[in-house]
């Protein structure tokens, strides 16, 4: 039997654990019950998702004496929007919630962003338990508080910080993915190798094959390394006031691509970090911060996997304008005062941030980049 492991994350009063393995979710009433000062719950989750995991995952809180409601959304980044946070926050008023009441989300990111944002303003902050059942979740999204919806001006610009009391990765779960989906969280476990750990990311090369097709014990320890890494920067600055930047490697980018392509699935969000990350060390190249080979390398494998790795690869990008990109990554929440600040990176596992890169220099990438899309 495959063992539990557990990831701390050190924030005082409001730390918490990440557990990782294999069925956490057929005993998840075990693991939440002595965290929560009720005993009712509001399941919060996705139409395909319920289909495999709601039906163990309410057995479970059943036999702990836990009453449970769910709440549905349909599947996609469209949910994260205006209208299904009044829907969920709605659903809750209206089926007695009180200050007892814990919102657990289970599904991808997101369920998390959407059910904890919804957990931080019902009664001005619920209790709430992660259950991610998507990679992009399990080593990003499920950890660090960050909760959210998006607006037509851009992703997850209207949100809040507010932290799980729980967080159970099964990585039982991940075998119910398709593969597009295990690739787009691919991406996100290999950004924690760019910007931090060349160890990682050299494991990941000799690895990450193994961790797609199937490999629990590659599963694990992907996850777990992630969360590490994850919870190590968010116990060092929870609000994203320094360190914390780091994490949004690939991101300026790769929000502005998501924006472009509508949210309607097109582009999944760690496909977009993927390109992000590649544009982001390419632009390190132009500066002259970054050794060519180090940029090249990182493509290299992220194509290898099966990854986009290009603007060009994205549908639809051939009809896109490098003022609009640039006019969404200006939006970006980490820019200060109009001026772009990028995550860009000295080599592999040396990222830092900065804010006086050229405008005309992103420009120029960007135009190049989307006459090659237009090309292909």
């Amino acid at each position: 039997m495959t063992t539990i492991q557990t990831v701390s994350v050190g924030l005082a009063e409001r730390s918490y654990d990440i557990r990782v393995g294999p069925g956490l979710i057929e005993n998840a009433g075990g693991e939440i019950k002595p965290l929560i000062r009720g005993n009712k719950v509001f399941v919060v989750t996705d139409s395909t998702v319920s289909g495999y995991w709601l039906d163990p995952l309410t057995e479970s809180l059943d036999a702990a004496g836990i009453e449970v409601t769910t709440i549905a959304v349909p599947p996609g980044e469209s949910s994260k929007s205006y209208a299904d946070f009044e829907y969920v926050c709605g659903r809750m008023l209206e089926d007695g919630v009180d200050r007892r009441t814990a919102v657990v989300a289970l599904g991808g990111g997101v369920v998390g962003d959407l059910a904890g944002y919804c957990a931080a303003s019902v009664m001005r902050g619920l209790d709430f338990i992660q259950i991610p059942t998507t990679l992009l979740a399990q080593v990003d999204s499920s950890v660090g508080g960050k909760t959210g919806i998006n607006t037509p001006q851009g992703k997850n610009l209207v949100g809040a910080f507010h932290q799980p009391k729980l967080v159970l990765a099964d990585t039982g779960a991940l075998a119910s993915l398709p593969k597009r989906e295990m690739l787009a969280g691919y991406a996100e476990v290999v950004k924690y190798g760019l910007i931090r750990d060349p160890a990682f990311f050299e494991w990941l090369e000799r690895h990450g094959a193994d961790l797609i097709a199937g490999d629990e014990a590659a599963r694990i320890s992907a996850v777990v390394e992630s969360c590490k890494a994850k919870a190590t920067v968010v116990a060092a600055d929870e609000r994203e006031a320094g360190l914390r930047e780091l994490l949004n490697f690939g991101h300026t980018f790769g929000h502005a691509l998501e924006a472009a392509a509508g949210f309607d699935g097109t582009l999944l969000h760690g496909e977009a970090v993927s390109v992000g990350m590649v544009q982001a060390l390419e632009l390190s190249r132009r500066l002259g911060l970054c050794p060519g080979q180090d940029a090249e390398r990182a493509r290299a494998h992220l194509m290898a996997m099966g990854l986009k790795a290009r603007v060009a690869d994205i549908s639809g990008a051939a009809g896109w304008s490098a003022d609009a990109l640039l006019t969404s990554m200006r939006r970006d929440k980490k820019a200060r005062d109009g001026n772009i600040r990028f995550v860009l990176a000295r080599g592999i596992g040396e990222a830092f941030t900065i804010d006086d890169v050229a405008p005309d220099a992103v420009r120029t990438m960007l135009e190049e980049d989307l006459l090659i899309a237009a090309d292909v």
